[in-house]
């Protein structure tokens, strides 16, 4: 559930018209609800509330300061892959023992950085970084708390692109060695062995793939006991998707009730990382109707938001619902949906039968909370979209639309192209 209603005609976000914000703060930009936030992490969280464990929020998936804040007081930790998302996270007053840092390509500055905030986990994804990750904590005189991400080599029936847990990906230690890396973390001088950690995709529409890898890594924590390395926790990774068409994902709680019967009695805290199924649905993308195209082949809605402002479209091939945020009662027209980027894959919906809408509407792209804003750019230098969080009848600006000055902060002329 959300809380964007049409309401008199016209889509709120919660009690406020999408409209008295598009008048306020201009077009594009992205809304987000709180009570919708709040209450697709209390439904997640509270799943596993029989049991020890910690959710810790995707960043990557939606990272405003203010986001993260609010989540952070709902008592969630941070799943974070950068030194960037790190000091984002701290920004927003999140406790560093509440903090999994994860991510194939961590550098020596972030490890330090991450070593002497104190996190609570790194979670190790190849040998080398073990390696580093040893060298930067007895460069400190630390112990590193550590997991090791496996690979366990199931298929989550996603989009390849989002696909992390199988044997052709780029994430993890293939279960098969994940035993005897684990016996040369313990010889190492500065690494404190305390988890097992797994992430196999995202936009997840099934039980059975969590199922079938929380199974195979029961085996691999017995075998850890067998040899005496204990483990503290199981990260049990992300990926829980939403529905933005036709998919019919599980509830948390069906989630819920199927990994802990499948955990019973292993002994281990739980850590999760959602990030899609807590904001996905919980923000829209509001833009403009520029013109109007209609031609012989097909027929076009130039809008002011492109592939710049929301990607997946034009990246995944996905699909975002669309729709007039004043509900005008027209009959339907079939449309592109396109943005003022030069490319021609700077689409958000293709063919898409839309009730038919003049020049200066308002569209609201829904489910736009998760990889929305995250994966912007300011390609066609064109200046990032503000961010808006609504709580019930008020609505507060969390990020301010860029201006041409920010499109160039940082760069500078030299000196031989200003004397030349």
């Amino acid at each position: 559930m959300h809380h964007f209603e049409y309401c008199n005609g016209t889509i709120h976000c919660e009690d406020v018209p999408i409209e008295t914000i598009a008048g306020e703060v201009g077009t594009p930009f992205y809304c987000y609800s709180y009570a919708t936030l709040t209450r697709h992490f209390n439904a997640f969280d509270e799943a596993f509330s029989d049991v020890d464990h910690l959710t810790c929020f995707s960043v990557k998936s939606c990272s405003n300061i203010a986001i993260l804040r609010l989540f952070a007081s709902l008592g969630s930790g941070m799943d974070i892959v950068s030194g960037g998302e790190l000091y984002r996270a701290l920004k927003a007053g999140v406790p560093p023992e509440k903090i999994v840092f994860s991510g194939v390509g961590k550098t020596a500055e972030e490890i330090i950085y991450a070593l002497e905030t104190g996190i609570l986990m790194f979670n190790l994804e190849s040998p080398q970084e073990m390696m580093a990750l040893n060298e930067c904590a007895v460069r400190l005189g630390r112990r590193a708390p550590m997991a090791i991400r496996v690979n366990p080599d199931v298929d989550p029936h996603t989009h390849p692109y989002i696909s992390t847990g199988l044997k052709e990906n780029k994430f993890g230690i293939n279960l098969e060695i994940a035993e005897s890396m684990y016996a040369q973390a313990r010889e190492m001088s500065n690494l404190d062995i305390v988890g097992v950690g797994c992430h196999i995709g995202s936009q997840l529409t099934e039980v059975s793939p969590f199922l079938d890898t929380l199974r195979r890594l029961k085996l691999l924590i017995e075998a850890l006991r067998k040899e005496g390395i204990q483990v503290r926790y199981l990260d049990l990774g992300g990926g829980l998707g939403i529905t933005y068409s036709e998919e019919d994902p599980p509830h948390p709680r069906e989630y819920g009730r199927a990994l802990l019967q499948e955990v019973n009695g292993l002994d281990c805290g739980l850590i999760f990382e959602p990030g899609r199924v807590i904001v996905g649905n919980a923000g829209i993308l509001v833009t403009r109707v520029l013109y109007t195209k209609e031609g012989p082949v097909k027929n076009f809605l130039v809008v002011d938001a492109g592939m710049n402002d929301l990607i997946r479209p034009s990246l995944y091939d996905s699909y975002h619902q669309i729709q007039p945020v004043v509900d005008n009662k027209r009959p339907e027209l079939q449309a592109d949906v396109v943005g003022p980027i030069c490319e021609t894959g700077d689409f958000l919906a293709r063919e898409r039968s839309l009730p038919r809408v003049e020049q200066g509407e308002l569209l609201a792209v829904m489910s736009a909370g998760a990889y929305g804003f995250t994966m912007s750019s300011n390609y066609n230098s064109r200046p990032r979209v503000p961010e808006i969080l609504v709580r019930g009848d008020a609505f507060e600006v969390i990020r301010s639309r860029e201006t041409y000055e920010d499109l160039v902060r940082g760069e500078r002329l030299p000196d031989f192209l200003i004397d030349g």
